[in-house]
Order: C-alpha cells, then sequence, then structure tokens
C-alpha cells in the first residue's frame, strides 16, 4: 500500500487538504516507486487517476517520471476547488484503490496555488 508523507513537516498534506479554500488548487505528487517496481505503481496511478478524472471539478492531469532510471513519479493535477480535490480525495472509490500500490511505495503529496512574480509569471 502507498505511504503518504510530507514535504514540508510544519504543514502536513492532510492540514493543507482540509483548510484550502475554494479556489483553484494544484496538487504537485511526487512517488517514490519501489525498485523493479515501476511499472506496477504505474498500473495502480492509472487506475486511481480514472476515479479522479471522473470527479467534479477535475482540471487536468500530466505524470513526470525521474531520468536515468530513476524511481521518482511526478502528478500534476489542476483542481477547481480545494473542495473539489478535497470530496476526490474522501471518495471511497479513489480510497478502495490505494492498497493496490505496492508496499515501500512513498507519496509526497502537497498543495499548490499560482503565484505572480512581475515580469515572470502571473497568478
Amino acid at each position: 500500500m502507498i505511504a503518504l508523507d510530507n514535504l514540508d513537516e510544519s504543514t502536513p498534506f492532510m492540514v493543507q487538504l482540509n483548510t484550502v479554500g475554494p479556489g483553484p488548487v494544484t496538487i504537485i505528487n511526487t512517488i517514490v516507486a519501489p525498485e523493479d517496481q515501476m511499472a506496477e505503481v504505474m498500473a495502480a496511478w492509472k487506475k486511481d487517476s480514472d476515479v479522479m478524472r471522473a470527479s467534479a471539478g477535475f482540471i487536468s492531469a500530466q505524470l513526470y517520471g525521474g531520468v536515468a532510471g530513476s524511481r521518482v513519479l511526478t502528478n500534476i493535477a489542476v483542481w477547481e476547488s480545494g473542495e473539489d480535490l478535497r470530496a476526490a480525495f474522501f471518495n471511497p472509490a479513489f480510497q478502495a484503490l490505494l492498497p493496490e500500490y505496492p508496499d515501500g511505495t512513498v507519496s509526497f503529496p502537497t498543495l499548490v496555488t499560482k503565484l505572480a512574480v512581475e515580469g515572470i509569471c502571473v497568478a
């Protein structure tokens, strides 16, 4: 089963998920696959992503893979609101799929919103 860990211990993912506001939110989820289990992790990710994609408020997702034999995958998914993401995350159909990840799989999800930096990017 997949284990959730935090990139920022001062603001754990579950705190982020339960307090995110009503506007658009992006989840950046970095996953580390156990050695020789990348195909199994990707198959489990496909199943749980099918559930998320069918959920209200889902906008888009993109999966990235590490290079040079890395066991890292990074999923970036955009949602209309934190409430929509929270409902999808706690959906029993999604939760039922988490045990399909191979033991030793670790996920580092974090929620972010766009920031503006003058001359570089807009929010």
